[in-house]
């Protein structure tokens, strides 16, 4: 007889998904007055099974450290979260520390309502430079200084119907699909999909609807891969390349001409679409992966397509930062950056729900390399394609949907590559001659 498995945090954060009780809420219950605890307040815009698996890993750094108190805070996702986090930083009365996504942190204030990251406290709790992933950690500083701690990569990804694509012979021995190199390849994956799938569609992705952003992370993937980029080092200069953005954005449009992708769904009939086995491929962020376990879909994940050269794929990160305070407790401080390399450390329980760890020993973690198919694609750490360091890009922002908005008629035909280009290039221009709407203030 079998002796029963060993259970490891690992193990109870995935099964925690499912339960939603009070661990969804987020909010953690105030120390009480006469407390001997350290307190740290620590906001956050995490929901749905990012915010469960968030919330039992505060909960696990109270069992682990009970001279010290987390006050989680769980706020609105988006502009109205880095809204509230400018309003705190600027007055000097903000949290302890909060997540925030990369992206962001040139847009908010870093120097004025963000307060840099004390490298030697960093050193204290033992998280080194070298132990990141190397874009993301040189991302991760402003004009020269630390900002940020990072804390994942949530990347563009390919997840895969494992019965269709076997059907169509796109499967190795091993059970996984076989990759592809090049733009002819990848097209005949697909269309071996399509055949399976009765002339079908057999790629999906947010490619329409209002404030879409999928064309964006499409191009944004493609595009990259022959090097191309989008502005200067200072943000100052417009330095797309149009022969190489136009090669994608002919790529995306081939794809709806050619019927290898639906470009009529938004971003929940995409993933309704996968999940009902309707096609055999979806291009997403990696965060859709514990839906789709709940739901029983025959499904597994790897690196998006490699098609114009490297296999750079366009991501965020959550990283830590620490909105800015006028007088910090030196006790307080110090359980903060505590607490953010527990965090840090164990972020192999963070991807539980998809995302990759950027602290690279995490990723050598042998529980971390038994998740399925989360470990599928960890090789991207080091090849993500991310924003510039200016204030109108990243996560929820304006360029995001400004380039959603010109690209998706291109993929349905109703617009030329060209005109899509110059449309988002009239865009960028736009927000370059924008006003920051974070001004710095004065302390």
């Amino acid at each position: 007889m079998q002796d029963p498995p060993a259970i490891t945090r690992r193990h109870l954060l995935g099964g925690s998904l499912a339960l939603l009780g009070a661990a969804a809420s987020g909010c953690a219950i105030p120390v009480g007055l006469g407390s001997s605890q350290t307190r740290v307040k620590y906001w956050h815009f995490l929901g749905a099974s990012d915010g469960i698996i968030m919330n039992q890993m505060v909960g696990a750094f109270a069992r682990d450290n009970p001279g010290v108190f987390v006050e989680e805070n769980v706020l609105a996702w988006g502009e109205p979260y880095y809204t509230k986090i400018a309003m705190a930083g600027a007055g000097g009365r903000s949290p302890d520390v909060a997540t925030f996504h990369l992206a962001r942190l040139a847009g908010i204030g870093a120097g004025e309502i963000l307060d840099p990251i004390n490298v030697d406290l960093l050193a204290e709790v033992g998280l080194r430079a070298a132990d990141f992933s190397p874009p993301i950690w040189e991302r991760a500083h402003y004009q020269g200084t630390l900002y940020a701690v990072p804390f994942d990569a949530h990347p563009m990804v390919q997840y895969y119907n494992t019965d269709l694509c076997g059907r169509a012979g796109l499967l190795g021995a091993d059970g996984k699909l076989r990759p592809t190199t090049g733009a002819d390849q990848l097209l005949e994956q697909l269309r071996k999909a399509k055949e399976v799938l009765g002339g079908k569609p057999p790629l999906v992705f947010d490619a329409l609807g209002l404030g879409t952003v999928g064309p964006w992370r499409v191009w944004y993937s493609l595009y990259p891969q022959s090097g191309g980029t989008l502005l200067s080092e200072d943000g100052g200069q417009v330095t797309i390349d149009d022969q190489k953005a136009l090669e994608a954005l002919r790529f995306m449009r081939r794809l709806g001409e050619e019927g290898l992708c639906d470009p009529t769904t938004d971003y929940g009939a995409s993933v309704a679409k996968f999940t009902n086995s309707e096609a055999a491929f979806l291009w997403n962020g990696d965060w859709e992966v514990t839906g789709l376990k709940e739901r029983k879909t025959p499904f597994s994940m790897t690196r998006f397509p490699s098609v114009f050269g490297s296999g750079a794929a366009q991501a965020d990160c959550h990283v830590f930062v620490l909105p800015h305070q006028r007088d910090r407790d030196p006790e307080v401080e110090r359980a903060t950056y505590q607490f953010i390399a527990y965090l840090v450390k164990n972020s192999a329980d963070w991807a539980v729900a998809g995302h990759v760890p950027s602290y690279l020993p995490a990723l050598q973690e042998p529980d971390y390399l038994a998740l399925q198919p989360q470990s599928e694609y960890r090789s991207v750490i080091t090849d993500v394609a991310l924003d510039p360091q200016v204030w109108y890009t990243g996560s929820a922002s304006r360029l995001w949907i400004e380039f959603g908005g010109a690209f998706s008629p291109v993929i349905s035909g109703e617009r030329t590559p060209e005109e899509g280009l110059a449309n988002a290039k009239a865009a960028l221009s736009r927000l370059m001659s924008a006003p920051n709407p974070f001004p710095a203030e004065e302390r």
